[in-house]
């Protein structure tokens, strides 16, 4: 990927407004479940793999949950947000890459944010070694399916409808 200026800015400024819907969520309360969230943040990780690249949505994905945590001040999120995010953008990544587009945008997005959940609540269990707390899986798993189908929605109608020369402008890659 070259890194021109535009890209530079594009990505960060995709970064921002990821880390802008991180913390604001965090002044949400939780949906159902304690802590669990929509995970509006990972529609700007999905936005920069689709214009940039794989690498820029993973750097997103990190950059995200470190300086989000730091920010707000929840390092033991950190834990599980990060573990979770390596994985789950892994996951998308492998998706993207070479299943895209026999299964689609959205279904790619609901893979990533049910894996996310299930990878957190196993960290979770290992870490506090309290196994009980995997019989939050099956709801996790659900609200994954939930946020990751409106995440990816989201993406999928900003795409659409923001014309491709606002995002050359960002030095994306136009669509």
């Amino acid at each position: 990927m070259g890194l021109g200026t535009r890209k530079i800015a594009g990505i960060s400024l995709l970064l921002a407004m990821s880390l802008i819907a991180f913390m604001l969520e965090n002044f949400l309360p939780p949906m159902f479940i304690p802590g669990a969230k929509l995970g509006l943040g990972n529609a700007f990780s999905m936005l920069a793999l689709v214009l940039y690249s794989p690498w820029a949505a993973v750097l997103i994905v990190i950059l995200r949950c470190v300086l989000g945590n730091l920010i707000i001040g929840s390092l033991s999120s950190m834990m599980f947000g990060l573990a979770a995010g390596a994985v789950s953008i892994c996951v998308t990544v492998i998706l993207w890459r070479f299943a895209f587009p026999k299964i689609s945008f959205v279904c790619i997005s609901v893979c990533a944010a049910v894996i996310h959940n299930a990878v957190q609540c196993v960290v979770f269990c290992a870490i506090s070694q309290t196994w009980q707390a995997i019989v939050y899986l099956p709801y996790l798993i659900l609200l994954g399916a939930i946020s990751g189908f409106a995440v990816g929605i989201a993406c999928v109608l900003v795409l659409k409808r923001i014309p491709s020369r606002m995002f050359a402008k960002m030095g994306a890659d136009v669509l």
